[in-house]
């Protein structure tokens, strides 16, 4: 370790409010993609980069305030998951809106647990383990090379921020443009018909979806492709040959509830086993994490040491936030289930058993979650296999209390019993979503000599300032846009509502459960479907260097179709890029290859992350407007100056400012390949 680094302010005021500005734009940010497309993304390296062109505006500023700056944003990107469970709440009309403080509990005591669970498993995972951290790893080498004076760090920091500023600015006039003024298309779509089934062909116009799709990759944007293909070349053209179109229906609102209705829940059963298949091939490593936690919880996780770098935050005060954040746990199911009217001594169990469903199974989870972290990467992480392996065990246990002291006798309460198990597994996906996070960013202290207690104590701060943040902005977007399914006031445009894709498979599968009445016939077929993509996936592995993720086909299946192919749009602009690059630089040696390769990566990742950031934003900004138009008595459509007239001219110039956005994007990460 350089003798430098021991004497370098790490963990300061200026760095946690820099820290603390940019968590709450990338929490408002990861929450409205979230809710809009079912995807979330990674918030550690353009937060370094942000941290770094504006603290070089100080004289002493350095690698570890840098490194805590985007340790505590990284919160951002990852306690948004709860997004995932929560909405199901009111798409099943349990909530009328997000209550502040229970919202803000889930998140702030689940994202604790988090950070908590895998302090201890630090040791094992980050310093004495050979585990890759790809994420861990990036972040840390944008931060080495971006402090090193004598190679332009200035230049590449002011070049990073520019590629933010660039993609923000894009996306955001576009969204102004289709969501504000209306003058522009935000997807565009041909309907067709074969006899009597109907196909389309979508694409959607989102610039935030084709960064989504630029960091997802390629491998990620055919499968979901290859889902679209599945749903709309295939299932939904079948299922609409069998049933005759009503009287009066159109071929567009025929095959979207036929899709709806049938071919999402086929989409459901892919997603389940898919996930349970995922979490299978990943059990070697979810038992060896939970092995070394359980081993390390045994022993206690041992003195600090005199070593700056090898210092966590003391025992003691894990075991005290840990029983903190069990009391507070506490508190926050007693105030839900006061709602229910059971008597005392039923809803104190009902209390104590999601306490406990939510700590057991949060510890578990944190551990299996922190090793494929660090295996895998957070962002390949299966967050979503997860919340459905969370929902059907919270389910079948509440199930079983309800049915052993009588409290599913009338739909009311096996209304609330449902609600319970959504609200269990929103802590768990929380525990689950900061464990990825909090190792990764661990793994990025320990390659730059930074002070592993203070990263803790940035990451904390972090969810604390994201759990304050996700209550409001999802009562605003709920307010503004409404979910498909519930929208908060009669009149509001059904097209603007926003999917929230998992927590309505959530709901599905919850009620479903509770209920009695999942038609298990479409989610058969979904398995079944699941299974045979699963063994072509291992086939395809097998014999030749392709994959076919089944996961992604899954969501690409249970996604709107637009959403799907804007995706795609943004995988194959890497891959193109990629494939570009090394044409161009074969000739000049590896060295060259890799250099250039770094360059565009980086810049790519920066401009993607700004289109998600700009549109994102700009979608808050319209929903404070719209919420205001409302209250005094407007519409909510208030900026709009074109009407349904327009669409047409609108579809057209949303597909030309598209176009031109793919090549702007793909000249610019081209254009760094060359200076790299």
């Amino acid at each position: 370790m350089p003798e430098t680094h021991a004497s370098l302010k790490e963990l300061t005021l200026r760095g946690v409010v820099l820290g603390a500005l940019i968590t709450l734009v990338f929490t408002a940010s990861n929450v409205y993609l979230g809710l809009k497309v079912g995807l979330t993304f990674a918030s550690s390296i353009p937060a370094a980069v942000i941290s770094m062109a504006v603290l070089r505006m100080f004289r002493d500023s350095n690698v570890l305030e840098n490194n805590i700056v985007q340790t505590q944003a990284s919160a951002a990107g990852t306690l948004s998951a709860v997004i995932f469970v929560l909405p199901a709440l009111l798409m099943m009309g349990y909530w009328t809106g997000f209550p502040l403080l229970q919202t803000a509990m889930i998140c702030a005591c689940g994202g604790i647990l988090g950070v908590v669970f895998t302090v201890p498993l630090r040791r094992a995972l980050v310093v004495n383990s050979d585990l890759p951290y790809p994420e861990g790893v990036a972040a840390a080498e944008i931060l080495k090379v971006g402090q090193n004076p004598g190679d332009g760090a200035a230049t590449r920091q002011a070049g990073g921020l520019r590629d933010i500023v660039a993609g923000g600015v894009l996306a955001g006039g576009f969204s102004l443009m289709t969501s504000g003024l209306r003058i522009a298309g935000d997807s565009v779509g041909y309907w067709f018909t074969a006899g009597r089934a109907v196909f389309q062909l979508p694409l959607g116009l989102s610039f935030a979806l084709v960064g989504a799709g630029y960091l997802v990759g390629i491998v990620g944007g055919v499968a979901m492709l290859l889902g679209v293909v599945l749903s709309w070349g295939v299932a939904v053209p079948w299922l609409t040959s069998l049933a005759p179109m009503p009287d009066g229906a159109n071929l567009s609102s025929f095959a979207t509830g036929i899709w709806v209705s049938k071919v999402r829940l086929i989409g459901a059963g892919m997603i389940a086993v898919a996930a349970v298949w995922t979490l299978l091939t990943l059990i070697k490593p979810m038992i060896e994490g939970m092995r070394i936690s359980l081993s390390v919880l045994k022993r206690g996780s041992g003195a600090s040491g005199q070593d700056r770098t090898d210092a966590d935050l003391p025992p003691g005060l894990l075991l005290k936030l840990t029983l903190f954040m069990i009391l507070l746990l506490g508190a926050t199911f007693q105030s839900f289930v006061a709602d229910s009217g059971l008597p005392a001594l039923a809803a104190w169990t009902l209390v104590v058993t999601g306490v406990l469903l939510a700590f057991v199974f949060g510890f578990l989870v944190a551990a299996a979650c922190g090793y494929m972290a660090g295996l895998v990467g957070s962002s390949a992480s299966p967050i979503s296999g997860i919340a459905v392996i969370a929902i059907l065990a919270s389910s079948m246990i509440f199930i079983g209390i309800g049915q052993t002291q009588d409290l599913l006798g009338n739909p009311e309460s096996v209304r609330f019993m449902t609600a319970l198990a959504l609200f269990c597994t929103s802590v768990v996906v929380a525990v689950a979503a900061i464990s990825n996070d909090n190792l990764q960013d661990l793994k990025t202290g320990w390659l730059v000599h930074a002070t592993p207690w203070r990263q803790q104590t940035a990451l904390i701060i972090g969810c604390v300032i994201g759990a304050v943040t996700i209550p409001p902005v999802l009562e605003l977007l709920y307010e503004a846009y409404g979910f498909i399914g519930s929208l908060p006031r009669e009149g509001m445009d059904p097209t603007q509502a926003l999917a929230a894709p998992q927590a309505s498979l959530m709901i599905t599968i919850a009620q479903g459960l509770f209920s009695h009445t999942l038609d298990w016939t479409y989610i058969r077929i979904g398995v079944l479907v699941g299974a045979a993509l699963i063994v072509f996936d291992w086939v395809l592995g097998r014999f030749t260097r392709f994959r076919v993720p089944p996961l992604a086909v899954a969501m690409g299946v249970y996604l709107p179709p637009t959403v799907a192919t804007a995706l795609f749009v943004g995988a194959l602009i890497s891959w193109f890029v990629r494939i570009r690059i090394r044409a161009r630089t074969v000739a000049q040696g590896p060295g060259r290859v890799q250099a250039a390769e770094q360059a565009s990566e980086r810049t790519g990742t920066l401009f993607a992350s700004g289109l998600i950031v700009g549109e994102s934003l700009v979608g808050v900004v319209l929903a404070i407007v719209i919420v205001g138009s409302m209250a005094s008595g407007g519409g909510d459509a208030p900026l709009a100056v074109a009407g349904p007239g327009f669409a047409p001219i609108a579809t057209g110039i949303g597909l030309l400012a598209f176009l031109l956005m793919c090549i702007v994007f793909v000249r610019r990460v081209l254009g760094a390949a060359r200076s790299g």
